[in-house]
Protein backbone atom coordinates (compact mmCIF):
# COMPACT_ATOMS: atom_id res chain seq x y z
CA UNK A 1 0.00 0.00 0.00
CA UNK A 2 1.42 3.38 -0.99
CA UNK A 3 1.24 6.55 1.08
CA UNK A 4 -1.38 7.87 -1.31
CA UNK A 5 -3.51 4.72 -0.90
CA UNK A 6 -3.38 5.05 2.88
CA UNK A 7 -5.05 8.45 2.83
CA UNK A 8 -7.55 7.89 0.05
CA UNK A 9 -11.10 8.86 1.12
CA UNK A 10 -13.18 5.88 2.24
CA UNK A 11 -16.20 6.57 0.07
CA UNK A 12 -16.96 5.80 -3.59
CA UNK A 13 -15.65 8.28 -6.13
CA UNK A 14 -17.02 7.83 -9.65
CA UNK A 15 -14.64 8.45 -12.55
CA UNK A 16 -14.45 12.05 -13.76
CA UNK A 17 -13.35 12.28 -17.39
CA UNK A 18 -11.95 15.64 -18.52
CA UNK A 19 -14.48 18.17 -19.66
CA UNK A 20 -14.63 17.76 -23.44
CA UNK A 21 -14.94 21.47 -24.11
CA UNK A 22 -11.97 22.29 -21.91
CA UNK A 23 -9.98 19.45 -23.48
CA UNK A 24 -10.35 21.02 -26.92
CA UNK A 25 -9.77 24.50 -25.51
CA UNK A 26 -6.29 23.61 -24.31
CA UNK A 27 -5.18 21.43 -27.24
CA UNK A 28 -2.43 22.78 -29.51
CA UNK A 29 0.36 21.65 -31.79
CA UNK A 30 2.44 19.05 -29.91
CA UNK A 31 5.61 20.36 -31.56
CA UNK A 32 5.25 23.64 -29.72
CA UNK A 33 5.52 23.53 -25.93
CA UNK A 34 3.53 26.70 -25.45
CA UNK A 35 -0.10 27.59 -25.75
CA UNK A 36 -1.18 29.81 -28.61
CA UNK A 37 -1.94 33.36 -27.37
CA UNK A 38 -5.48 33.02 -28.68
CA UNK A 39 -6.03 30.04 -26.37
CA UNK A 40 -4.78 31.71 -23.20
CA UNK A 41 -7.53 31.46 -20.55
CA UNK A 42 -9.08 34.63 -19.11
CA UNK A 43 -7.51 35.99 -15.92
CA UNK A 44 -8.46 33.94 -12.88
CA UNK A 45 -9.71 35.68 -9.77
CA UNK A 46 -7.30 34.59 -7.06
CA UNK A 47 -8.71 32.96 -4.00
CA UNK A 48 -7.38 35.09 -1.17
CA UNK A 49 -5.36 38.14 -0.25
CA UNK A 50 -1.81 38.03 1.19
CA UNK A 51 -1.82 36.02 4.41
CA UNK A 52 -1.58 38.14 7.60
CA UNK A 53 0.75 37.17 10.42
CA UNK A 54 -1.45 34.79 12.41
CA UNK A 55 0.19 32.64 15.12
CA UNK A 56 0.36 28.98 14.13
CA UNK A 57 -1.25 26.47 16.47
CA UNK A 58 -1.15 22.71 16.63
CA UNK A 59 -3.74 21.04 14.42
CA UNK A 60 -4.94 17.58 15.34
CA UNK A 61 -7.95 17.25 13.08
CA UNK A 62 -8.72 20.00 10.60
CA UNK A 63 -12.15 18.57 9.82
CA UNK A 64 -13.21 19.00 13.44
CA UNK A 65 -12.19 22.67 13.39
CA UNK A 66 -14.00 23.66 10.21
CA UNK A 67 -17.60 24.86 10.18
CA UNK A 68 -19.48 23.47 7.14
CA UNK A 69 -20.16 27.05 5.98
CA UNK A 70 -16.46 27.87 5.88
CA UNK A 71 -14.36 27.62 2.72
CA UNK A 72 -13.13 24.24 1.55
CA UNK A 73 -9.37 24.22 1.07
CA UNK A 74 -7.57 22.65 -1.86
CA UNK A 75 -3.91 22.27 -0.87
CA UNK A 76 -1.66 21.64 -3.87
CA UNK A 77 1.86 20.62 -2.84
CA UNK A 78 4.11 21.67 -5.72
CA UNK A 79 7.74 21.81 -6.79
CA UNK A 80 10.28 20.03 -9.01
CA UNK A 81 11.14 16.35 -8.71
CA UNK A 82 12.95 15.48 -5.51
CA UNK A 83 11.61 18.40 -3.46
CA UNK A 84 9.62 16.05 -1.19
CA UNK A 85 6.05 16.48 -2.42
CA UNK A 86 4.94 12.96 -1.51
CA UNK A 87 6.48 12.89 1.97
CA UNK A 88 5.19 16.37 2.83
CA UNK A 89 1.69 15.68 1.50
CA UNK A 90 1.55 12.37 3.37
CA UNK A 91 2.51 14.11 6.62
CA UNK A 92 -0.07 16.83 6.07
CA UNK A 93 -2.77 14.27 5.24
CA UNK A 94 -2.05 12.27 8.39
CA UNK A 95 -1.79 15.32 10.65
CA UNK A 96 -4.85 17.13 9.29
CA UNK A 97 -6.94 14.00 8.60
CA UNK A 98 -7.58 15.11 5.02
CA UNK A 99 -8.01 12.97 1.88
CA UNK A 100 -4.90 12.86 -0.30
CA UNK A 101 -4.62 12.52 -4.09
CA UNK A 102 -1.18 11.59 -5.45
CA UNK A 103 -0.82 13.48 -8.72
CA UNK A 104 1.56 10.94 -10.27
CA UNK A 105 -1.16 8.29 -10.04
CA UNK A 106 -3.29 10.27 -12.49
CA UNK A 107 -0.70 10.28 -15.29
CA UNK A 108 -1.73 8.09 -18.23
CA UNK A 109 0.70 5.29 -19.18
CA UNK A 110 1.94 7.31 -22.14
CA UNK A 111 3.13 10.12 -19.84
CA UNK A 112 4.84 7.69 -17.47
CA UNK A 113 6.63 6.02 -20.38
CA UNK A 114 7.90 9.36 -21.67
CA UNK A 115 9.19 10.42 -18.25
CA UNK A 116 10.83 7.02 -17.69
CA UNK A 117 12.65 7.49 -20.99
CA UNK A 118 13.84 10.93 -19.89
CA UNK A 119 11.57 12.74 -22.35
CA UNK A 120 10.03 15.95 -20.95
CA UNK A 121 6.26 16.19 -21.17
CA UNK A 122 4.75 18.79 -23.48
CA UNK A 123 1.85 21.04 -22.57
CA UNK A 124 -0.44 18.77 -24.58
CA UNK A 125 0.65 15.83 -22.41
CA UNK A 126 -0.31 17.69 -19.28
CA UNK A 127 -3.70 19.25 -20.01
CA UNK A 128 -5.92 16.21 -19.53
CA UNK A 129 -3.82 15.07 -16.55
CA UNK A 130 -4.21 18.42 -14.78
CA UNK A 131 -7.91 18.65 -15.57
CA UNK A 132 -8.56 15.11 -14.32
CA UNK A 133 -6.64 15.78 -11.11
CA UNK A 134 -8.49 19.03 -10.52
CA UNK A 135 -11.92 17.51 -11.14
CA UNK A 136 -11.17 14.57 -8.84
CA UNK A 137 -10.16 17.02 -6.10
CA UNK A 138 -13.44 18.92 -6.54
CA UNK A 139 -15.40 15.67 -6.41
CA UNK A 140 -13.56 14.66 -3.24
CA UNK A 141 -14.49 17.95 -1.56
CA UNK A 142 -18.12 17.48 -2.54
CA UNK A 143 -18.28 13.80 -1.57
CA UNK A 144 -16.51 13.77 1.79
CA UNK A 145 -18.63 14.30 4.92
CA UNK A 146 -17.96 17.86 6.12
CA UNK A 147 -14.55 18.09 4.42
CA UNK A 148 -12.17 20.81 5.53
CA UNK A 149 -10.11 20.28 2.42
CA UNK A 150 -8.18 17.96 0.17
CA UNK A 151 -4.46 17.50 -0.44
CA UNK A 152 -2.92 16.76 -3.81
CA UNK A 153 0.57 16.70 -5.28
CA UNK A 154 1.35 18.29 -8.62
CA UNK A 155 4.54 19.93 -9.87
CA UNK A 156 2.61 22.92 -11.33
CA UNK A 157 5.86 24.45 -12.53
CA UNK A 158 4.35 26.97 -14.93
CA UNK A 159 1.86 29.75 -14.29
CA UNK A 160 -0.58 28.37 -16.86
CA UNK A 161 -0.57 24.97 -15.13
CA UNK A 162 -1.45 26.64 -11.86
CA UNK A 163 -4.20 28.59 -13.60
CA UNK A 164 -5.78 25.32 -14.72
CA UNK A 165 -6.05 24.31 -11.06
CA UNK A 166 -7.41 27.75 -10.14
CA UNK A 167 -10.40 27.13 -12.38
CA UNK A 168 -11.77 25.09 -9.45
CA UNK A 169 -12.21 28.27 -7.40
CA UNK A 170 -13.48 30.18 -10.42
CA UNK A 171 -16.42 27.79 -10.85
CA UNK A 172 -16.78 26.91 -7.14
CA UNK A 173 -16.39 30.11 -5.05
CA UNK A 174 -16.54 28.10 -1.82
CA UNK A 175 -13.20 26.46 -2.65
CA UNK A 176 -9.97 28.18 -1.66
CA UNK A 177 -6.85 27.22 -3.62
CA UNK A 178 -3.44 27.14 -1.94
CA UNK A 179 -0.17 26.16 -3.63
CA UNK A 180 2.52 24.98 -1.20
CA UNK A 181 5.75 25.34 -3.19
CA UNK A 182 8.67 23.32 -1.81
CA UNK A 183 11.77 25.34 -2.68
CA UNK A 184 15.26 23.83 -2.88
CA UNK A 185 18.36 24.21 -5.05
CA UNK A 186 18.74 22.29 -8.29
CA UNK A 187 21.88 20.52 -7.08
CA UNK A 188 20.19 19.31 -3.89
CA UNK A 189 17.28 17.87 -5.86
CA UNK A 190 19.66 16.21 -8.33
CA UNK A 191 21.37 14.51 -5.39
CA UNK A 192 18.05 13.33 -3.96
CA UNK A 193 16.74 11.97 -7.25
CA UNK A 194 20.04 10.20 -7.85
CA UNK A 195 19.52 8.25 -4.62
CA UNK A 196 16.06 7.00 -5.60
CA UNK A 197 15.73 3.39 -6.66
CA UNK A 198 13.16 2.27 -9.20
CA UNK A 199 11.54 5.68 -9.71
CA UNK A 200 10.77 6.79 -13.26
CA UNK A 201 11.97 10.36 -12.65
CA UNK A 202 15.57 10.71 -13.88
CA UNK A 203 18.29 13.32 -13.32
CA UNK A 204 17.63 14.83 -16.74
CA UNK A 205 14.02 15.47 -15.76
CA UNK A 206 15.11 17.57 -12.79
CA UNK A 207 17.18 19.77 -15.09
CA UNK A 208 14.36 20.17 -17.59
CA UNK A 209 11.93 21.00 -14.79
CA UNK A 210 14.17 23.77 -13.48
CA UNK A 211 14.41 25.14 -17.00
CA UNK A 212 10.61 25.19 -17.23
CA UNK A 213 10.04 26.48 -13.68
CA UNK A 214 8.21 29.80 -13.42
CA UNK A 215 8.53 31.28 -9.96
CA UNK A 216 5.62 32.86 -8.16
CA UNK A 217 4.43 36.10 -9.72
CA UNK A 218 3.55 39.14 -7.54
CA UNK A 219 -0.18 38.59 -8.08
CA UNK A 220 -0.10 34.90 -7.16
CA UNK A 221 -1.21 35.44 -3.58
CA UNK A 222 -2.32 31.83 -3.24
CA UNK A 223 1.26 30.50 -3.42
CA UNK A 224 3.19 29.77 -0.23
CA UNK A 225 6.91 29.05 -0.30
CA UNK A 226 8.33 26.46 2.10
CA UNK A 227 12.07 25.90 2.45
CA UNK A 228 12.63 22.27 1.41
CA UNK A 229 16.39 22.13 1.91
CA UNK A 230 16.20 20.44 5.31
CA UNK A 231 15.47 16.87 6.33
CA UNK A 232 12.16 15.27 5.36
CA UNK A 233 10.94 15.55 8.95
CA UNK A 234 11.91 19.22 9.27
CA UNK A 235 10.37 20.19 5.94
CA UNK A 236 7.15 18.31 6.72
CA UNK A 237 6.81 20.03 10.08
CA UNK A 238 7.51 23.45 8.58
CA UNK A 239 4.89 22.81 5.91
CA UNK A 240 2.36 21.76 8.57
CA UNK A 241 2.93 24.96 10.54
CA UNK A 242 2.61 27.06 7.39
CA UNK A 243 -0.55 25.31 6.24
CA UNK A 244 -2.08 25.59 9.72
CA UNK A 245 -1.40 29.32 9.85
CA UNK A 246 -2.82 29.85 6.36
CA UNK A 247 -5.93 27.78 7.03
CA UNK A 248 -6.74 29.64 10.21
CA UNK A 249 -6.08 33.04 8.63
CA UNK A 250 -8.40 32.25 5.72
CA UNK A 251 -11.15 30.93 7.99
CA UNK A 252 -10.87 33.85 10.39
CA UNK A 253 -11.14 36.27 7.48
CA UNK A 254 -14.26 34.39 6.35
CA UNK A 255 -15.76 34.58 9.85
CA UNK A 256 -15.07 38.33 10.09
CA UNK A 257 -16.81 38.86 6.76
CA UNK A 258 -19.87 36.90 7.88
CA UNK A 259 -19.99 38.90 11.12
CA UNK A 260 -19.76 42.18 9.22
CA UNK A 261 -22.55 41.12 6.86
CA UNK A 262 -24.70 40.10 9.82
CA UNK A 263 -24.18 43.49 11.46
CA UNK A 264 -25.07 45.27 8.22
CA UNK A 265 -28.27 43.23 7.89
CA UNK A 266 -29.10 43.99 11.51
CA UNK A 267 -28.57 47.70 10.97
CA UNK A 268 -30.82 47.73 7.91
CA UNK A 269 -33.43 45.74 9.81
CA UNK A 270 -33.41 48.24 12.66
CA UNK A 271 -33.85 51.13 10.22
CA UNK A 272 -36.74 49.33 8.51
CA UNK A 273 -38.51 48.89 11.84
Amino acid sequence: MTAADKYQPQYPLPPTPPNEQEHHYYQHNDSVDDMEPSRTPPPIVHTHEPIPNVPATTITNANALIDPSRPKHMWIVTGPAGCGKTSVASHLAESLKLPYLEGDAFHPPENVAKMAAGTPLTDADRWDWLISLREQAILTLKSAPHPAGVLLTCSALKRKYRDIMRVAAYHHPGIKIHFVFLAASEQLLLDRVGQRAGHYMKDSMVKSQFEALERRQPDEFDMIDVDASGSAEAVSQLALETVGKTMRATDERHDRLLLALSEIRGAFGAVAV
